[in-house]
């Protein structure tokens, strides 16, 4: 059995926030230097593989992360596998700001749930999946490194895992994070949320949306 190779990165650290706790657009969201050395550390790990190709999301923290992790091989940007949108913060009742952020990724998450009073999983899913199967019909390839986020990194490894439509909350994906799937006649996951800089995450036991909520709530 022949298999491809996948490597699914999450794109390394940004400000989401200003330092005025006031959201920062999310076309214009860029690299800080942590994630830039980030970057660096998952370039080294990956060191010596030759990508056929590289995907990215098109949004600026994705282009900057592959860049930096393959710069020598020009991304391609795919729109469709952009991050959850958002609604308005201001939208949402104070009183329901920290379960809208800690509790959006919590267990198997159903389709109705809006990101943050946004977009749906359900539109997530419809826009992932068709491009991971348009993917995969490219036989040309054999080893690709997709730098994209941590919403659709869960939606592809939960694919991967179930073999169905399932969005598995769970699966934390750190800043510059490394996934590693093989795909043939069947999913092989052969590993979820390496994160080069600090293998075995002893820096931090919060989640990306426990940090953001803590962020947001000093501004």
């Amino acid at each position: 059995m022949t298999r491809r190779r996948l490597y699914v990165m999450r794109h390394a650290d940004v400000a989401y926030f200003d330092e005025r706790g006031q959201p920062v657009r999310p076309d214009e969201v860029a690299l800080t230097p942590v994630g830039r050395e980030q970057a660096g550390a998952a370039a080294s790990a990956l060191g010596g593989i030759a990508f056929d190709r590289v995907i990215t999301s098109g949004l600026p923290r994705t282009v900057e992360t592959a860049r930096l992790v393959a710069p020598g091989t020009d991304p391609e940007h795919w729109p469709e596998l952009r991050e959850l949108e958002p609604g308005p913060l201001r939208a949402i009742p104070g009183d329901e700001l920290e379960e809208a952020f800690v509790g959006c990724f919590r267990g198997v998450v159903p389709e109705e749930t809006r990101f943050l009073g946004g977009e749906s999983i359900a539109s997530l899913l419809d826009r992932v999946l068709p491009a991971l199967e348009r993917l995969l019909a490219d036989r040309s390839w054999d080893v690709v490194l997709a730098v994209l986020h941590g919403g659709v990194n869960r939606a592809i490894l939960s694919h991967a895992l179930t073999g169905g439509r399932t969005f598995i909350g769970g699966l934390e994906q750190a800043p510059a994070c490394i996934n590693v799937i093989d795909v043939g006649d069947d999913w092989i996951v052969r590993a979820v949320n390496i994160a080069p800089y600090d293998l075995v995450h002893a820096s931090s036991r919060l989640t990306t949306m426990e940090r953001l909520f803590a962020q947001y709530r000093v501004g």
